[in-house]
């Protein structure tokens, strides 16, 4: 029999709370919460009945609840229920909302369950960055995204402006390009190019086709290189380059360029024995 597993987070940085319910059985009773929840269904079948609504919810359906949305659920299937949430205050959520949007007023969603696989895989990454309790640039550019299109599909509608900034993106690269190796922050790179979140993210996305947390790892990917081909342990590389730990550079670099470090590093100092040993022999 599959054990029911309850894993809980909560993110100081962001503010919010992670959680992941995997195996559940035991049904809710109708109630209602004072902050938001954002859910995305992983496994199982339930009926879910919100503000005299009825669903069937499955893998792949979203939940949205604004804070006093009535809703129970039960389990349909005869099996278990696998599920992972945010829950989010509205003294959080409204800064988000600003940040975001340019207006600072709560958001509420016209829908309380969604499909949408872009959304939804967005939602993932996220919530594995916060169970995983990853510390750096990527997590917060990635709660912005997150929420800008579920703001833009299905809060409050609001008129989306993408400036172009040429100026300050050439400064945000620049910035990156010459901190690379520190512990850089959204609030960081937008301080030093007078810009906010929202703006640098859609501008940087607009003019480079990738994200500034995409760009900064590539920097640092690219450096390592460097580094490796010289014949600098992987452990070593990692910390010049940036990355909080051995684990995440190597899951970025074998992402990157399809070879762990060490095996990219073997490459070339295998090659600069070869090389030297025909030197010695000539």
């Amino acid at each position: 029999m599959k054990k029911e597993i309850k894993t809980i987070t909560y993110d100081k940085e962001l503010r919010v709370e992670a959680y992941r319910f995997e195996g559940m059985r035991h049904p809710f009773p109708n109630h209602f919460h004072e902050h938001y929840v954002i859910g995305l269904v992983e496994g199982g079948q339930r009926v879910l009945s919100c503000k005299n609504k009825e669903y069937t919810i499955e893998k792949g359906n979203m939940i949205l609840f604004n804070p006093g949305d009535n809703h129970a659920c039960t389990q349909s299937d005869g099996g278990r229920f696998d599920y992972r949430a945010l829950n989010i205050s509205e003294e959080v959520m409204i800064d988000f909302a600003e940040e975001v949007t340019g207006q600072r007023r709560l958001p509420e969603f016209g829908k309380n369950v969604i499909h949408d696989d872009e959304i939804a895989c967005c939602f993932r990454v996220l919530h594995e960055m916060l169970l995983r309790e990853i510390d750096d640039l990527g997590k917060e550019e990635t709660m912005l995204i997150f929420l800008s299109m579920l703001f833009q599909n299905y809060g409050q509608a609001f008129e989306v402006r993408i400036a172009e900034c040429r100026e300050e993106i050439e400064k945000a690269c620049a910035y990156m390009e010459q901190h690379f190796a520190e512990h850089l922050s959204l609030a960081q790179i937008c301080h030093a190019i007078g810009l906010s979140k929202s703006t640098l993210l859609r501008a940087f996305t607009k003019s480079k086709g990738i994200t500034p947390y995409r760009y900064l790892e590539t920097i640092r990917i690219n450096e390592a290189k460097k580094l490796l081909r010289q014949g600098v342990p992987p452990a070593d590389a990692a910390i010049r380059t940036g990355f909080t730990d051995q684990s995440h550079f190597t899951n970025y670099f074998s992402s990157f360029t399809g070879l762990a470090p060490g095996g990219y590093r073997e490459i070339f100092v295998s090659s600069n024995k070869v090389d030297k040993k025909r030197s010695d022999e000539e």
